[in-house]
């Protein structure tokens, strides 16, 4: 589904290279055994960047489709089971003992808005929300989708009633690990989330202006380090 700004939400998509190892997927999906339509809107940032990262982000978005449209799975946290499946089963070596970190980070979003809720499940990148002057932070399942060095246990579900005014942030870590500023250090994510609280209250493509000028002044000269993925979505 093809998605350009409008006054509720932003997207900031910024490419290390011409191709990308960061995503957005967004789909309006109406389950065959619910009565409401559910937004569904993902975040990603796969292992790697140009043609490898993006390699694996026509893999990530192939089993997202599958998940949702043809398996009809309706819970964030039971797509993401099911996406890691996909991806371990495509990328499984013959070695079967020798570590494999490919895969992706995500925060995976199913927006009720005729109910105002939000189900959501993340992996490795945490989940924001602007709300009365103050950012909630939901914290992600400190693993990938992908093959990992432990047991799979099964990505967390995490609901939150929405409110009318609330911000909601998705992102990958490419602003945040971005190298800059007179010293050339990371920018990370205090000051990341900093930014954001100070212009919650310009509209959203303002927003959107804001942290490009941001990143741009930050970076400076330096060679961007990683793919750039922010989403605002405004309830």
């Amino acid at each position: 589904m093809e998605i350009t700004d409008d006054k509720n939400f932003f997207i900031l998509y910024k490419p290390k290279d011409i191709v990308s190892g960061d995503f957005y997927y967004a789909l309006a999906h109406q389950p065959k055994t619910r009565k409401e339509e559910l937004f569904y809107l993902c975040t990603a940032d796969c292992t790697g960047h140009g043609v490898p990262g993006a390699l694996m982000s026509m893999l990530g978005i192939s089993n997202l489709n599958e998940s949702i449209i043809e398996k009809e799975i309706i819970e964030p946290h039971e797509i993401l089971n099911n996406v890691r499946n996909g991806i371990i089963e495509s990328l499984d070596s013959e070695d079967k003992n020798e570590e494999n970190k490919d895969g992706m980070d995500c925060v995976l979003c199913a927006f009720d808005f005729k109910n105002n809720t939000l189900e959501f499940a993340a992996a490795n990148n945490p989940l924001w929300i602007f709300r009365n002057g103050e950012m909630l932070e939901f914290k992600p399942d400190k693993m990938p989708v992908g093959k990992y060095h432990s047991e799979l246990a099964s990505f967390t579900p995490q609901k939150v009633d929405l409110q009318k005014g609330d911000i909601v942030y998705c992102f990958t870590d490419g602003f945040a690990d971005q190298f800059g500023g007179e010293k050339g250090k990371k920018f990370k994510y205090k000051p990341f989330q900093e930014i954001l609280i100070k212009n919650a209250g310009q509209s959203m493509d303002e927003q959107k202006k804001v942290l490009e000028t941001v990143f741009e002044n930050w970076k400076g000269d330096l060679e961007q380090v990683d793919d750039v993925l922010v989403v605002g979505v405004k309830i």
